[in-house]
């Protein structure tokens, strides 16, 4: 469990975010990605475009002394091979959190993709059969 009552959390900017994740990420913008964490009530204060390293200057400009972030385990730096979450492990304020969940931006995205297809497949039938209709209509008159 932690200890405090304020709550940080640190947004990257959309070209981060793609940098680090690929061409399709992130899914929601930097816009909808603040006011999702807003929202959330547990949030006392979101840091729009923080940096992808948890530098010691970050962690002591907002007098943090948790760093946690969830078990799907971060890319290194994509221009320093950095882990970005180093300095708070070195000084033992890391911690990995288990949401228990398997849920991941990864899976949404093949599960909208998957869902795009069928939907697609299922509008082509339902043209074939109209345009079949609208042939037979036409054959009879």
């Amino acid at each position: 469990m932690f200890v405090g009552d304020f709550l940080i959390v640190g947004l990257h900017t959309d070209p981060i975010v793609n940098l680090y994740k690929g061409s399709n990420y992130p899914i929601m913008n930097l816009q909808e990605r603040v006011l999702s964490v807003l929202a959330c009530k547990y949030v006392s204060e979101v840091v729009i475009g923080a940096p992808y390293i948890v530098s010691k200057d970050l962690i002591e400009h907002f007098n943090v002394a948790v760093v946690a972030h969830g078990k799907v385990n971060p890319k290194p730096d994509p221009v320093t091979s950095q882990d970005p979450y180093g300095y708070p492990k070195e000084i033992g304020i890391f911690n990995a959190i288990d949401s228990g969940s398997t849920l991941t931006t990864e899976l949404v995205v093949e599960r909208i993709i998957k869902k795009r297809l069928e939907y697609e497949q299922r509008n082509r039938a339902k043209e074939l059969k109209e345009l079949q209709i609208q042939q037979n209509f036409h054959a009879t008159m």
